[in-house]
């Protein structure tokens, strides 16, 4: 199995985490959006498909825009 994996953005989060967006390409063609999550030693990653993506970024600038 060969990764094709591509950075898309990585930001610097409050109490010095961090998170990753990285587009992932499975050997069938299939796409992913993987969330890589850092804190401290402790590395979290989720696969997000293209619907679960959108609905995830619809509720955050839902959440953003709320907050004035």
């Amino acid at each position: 199995m060969t990764e094709d994996l591509r950075e898309i953005a990585a930001y610097e989060l409050p109490y010095r985490r961090k998170a990753e967006l990285k587009e992932f390409t499975y050997d069938s063609g299939m796409k992913i959006l993987r969330l890589v999550l850092r804190e401290g030693h402790r590395i979290t990653q989720v696969e997000l498909d293209a619907d679960t993506a959108a609905a995830l970024a619809d509720a955050m600038g839902d959440w953003a825009r709320a907050q004035g």
